[in-house]
């Protein structure tokens, strides 16, 4: 390769002595008995005295991170994936064969060691090896300095060598697993059933948004990353399933930015008997039992904003947001007074857009931004929701929330449309759109309105941004800090 530096190849020349020295660099097994933190947390309050009185022997295996060498007698710390210790390798104790592999050691090298425990003059826990297994040479030398790796770039594109030189960013990652066996746990001791929809779908539906295409082979067919699961977990409630949900992977073919990555984890449920009223004292239920499981605490700090995640939380409609907003009450029941405020607020117009789209425009710019503490805006306009059942009261709205902290969608639910005539009309209507540019649209599906004609019962569904869940509880200003591998471009 053509950055094979100096430094590299040196590590290859080591790699070759020991390999003519008859040593294998790529070992197999080794029984590992215990771990760093194990014994930093059992031998916490044991005395250099105790120690040498009461022999601990151990066996533990992992990365080298620090070498410190004194002529015949050298200092290490092993880092596993629990934590790390110090280790002490002698000469005298080794023996020569031993200590000539263990000159050939770098900072990265794994290794399995095995010896007993004893404090330094420092005090420090150390083990004392009396034996060592080199089990994976490493070729390449971590960055300069212990946290170097600073580049944001480098450090998504190389997300292994970020997650050995910064520790919080594993953290991160342990914390998101813990967010979503809470999510989990929540849902199942209400008597949900997770099951899999396909990823692959012939009709990209459940959102508006611009899918990415494939083709099968085989079948002779074009076919779609799903950009949300949720016609399929509709067609189960047909089928008698009444709670059903699915951490899922969606694939939307759109911008990438800070909240923003073309691959993304939500969670997706649906409850029959139910509506959008039930959803809101559940999602603050959930969130609020979430951040109380993995941190003890519903009052979080993000960005330099204390956000309170304890319930209650507050409710306003569309239209009452863009009041309180300074929206002008006229905007918001004429589509050429909604379209002129829109383009000053910013707005990208191609014309013909319904007064319920100019006035989404006229939201995301006015009142998104400034929904900092947990908040749920309710009663949608139809013309945005096609998937949602309209409000009895006011046929304009439908039975939708959509839920914001610090000024981000955080999850969207509504009362689901269980009439096929009317939701066939509204899928015209999104073909008509389609065919007239907007390439988010949604498309027809007639499987999903036969489905809806066998009958669906009455329900609400819901579905919550993991990354973004996951960035607040965490504490992390982009969603590429959540996401073990995001999307990048090629490197050049």
């Amino acid at each position: 390769m053509e950055d094979y530096n100096e430094l590299i190849q040196q590590r290859f020349k080591k790699l070759a002595e020991i390999r003519e020295s008859g040593i294998k660099p790529y070992a197999g097994k080794f029984d590992a008995t215990t771990s760093a933190q194990a014994l930093n947390d059992g031998h916490q309050a044991a005395s250099k005295e105790d120690l040498e009185k009461n022999r601990v022997t151990v066996s533990i295996a992992g990365r080298i991170v620090a070498l410190r060498s004194f002529g015949k007698a050298c200092f290490a710390h092993v880092q596993d994936g629990s934590g790390r210790i110090q280790l002490y390798f002698q000469k005298n104790t080794l023996g020569e064969e031993a200590f000539f592999l263990f000159k050939k050691l770098d900072i990265g090298d794994f290794i399995g060691v095995k010896g007993f425990l004893f404090r330094t003059r420092t005090n420090e826990l150390t083990i004392e090896v009396e034996s060592f297994v080199l089990l994976s040479k490493s070729l390449r030398p971590l960055p300069e300095k212990w946290h170097g790796l600073t580049d944001v770039e480098i450090r998504y594109r190389q997300r292994y060598v970020d997650l050995i030189v910064n520790p919080e960013v594993k953290n991160v990652f342990v914390m998101r697993t813990r967010i979503v066996q809470a999510m989990r746990t929540f849902l199942n001791s209400r008597g949900f059933l997770e099951v899999e929809t396909p990823m692959m779908q012939s009709i990209p539906g459940g959102a508006t948004a611009r899918p990415f295409k494939t083709h099968h082979n085989a079948l002779g067919m074009d076919l779609y990353l799903r950009i949300a699961p949720e016609l399929y977990l509709k067609r189960l409630l047909v089928g008698g399933f009444e709670r059903v949900y699915e951490i899922n992977r969606n694939f939307r073919n759109e911008g990438i930015s800070t909240r923003h990555n073309p691959e993304f984890t939500m969670l997706e449920f649906y409850m029959a008997y139910a509506d959008y009223r039930d959803l809101i004292a559940m999602t603050e239920e959930m969130i609020s039992s979430i951040a109380t499981d993995v941190l003890g605490a519903t009052e979080i700090e993000y960005e330099g904003q204390k956000i309170s995640l304890a319930a209650p939380w507050k409710k306003v409609t569309y239209l009452d947001s863009l009041r309180e907003a300074g929206v002008p009450e006229e905007v918001l029941s004429d589509a050429d007074k909604a379209r002129e405020y829109a383009k000053k607020a910013g707005a990208t117009l191609k014309g013909g857009e319904p007064l319920g789209k100019l006035l989404n425009e006229v939201f995301e710019a006015k009142v998104e931004p400034n929904l900092i503490q947990p908040t749920f805006v309710t009663d949608y306009p139809t013309d945005i929701s096609p998937l949602s059942k309209r409000r009895d009261d006011d046929p304009r709205f439908v039975e939708r929330f959509e839920l914001f902290v610090m000024g981000r969608e955080m999850a969207n639910a509504f009362s689901e449309l269980n009439d096929p005539v009317d939701q066939k009309e509204r899928f015209q209507k999104q073909v008509a759109e389609r065919e007239a540019g907007d390439e988010e649209a949604h498309q027809m599906d007639e499987d999903f309105i036969r489905a809806l004609e066998y009958g669906m019962p009455p329900a609400a569904g819901e579905g919550i941004g993991i990354d973004r869940l996951v960035m607040l509880l965490t504490g992390s200003s982009s969603i590429r800090d959540v996401i073990l591998f995001p999307q990048m471009k090629k490197e050049k």
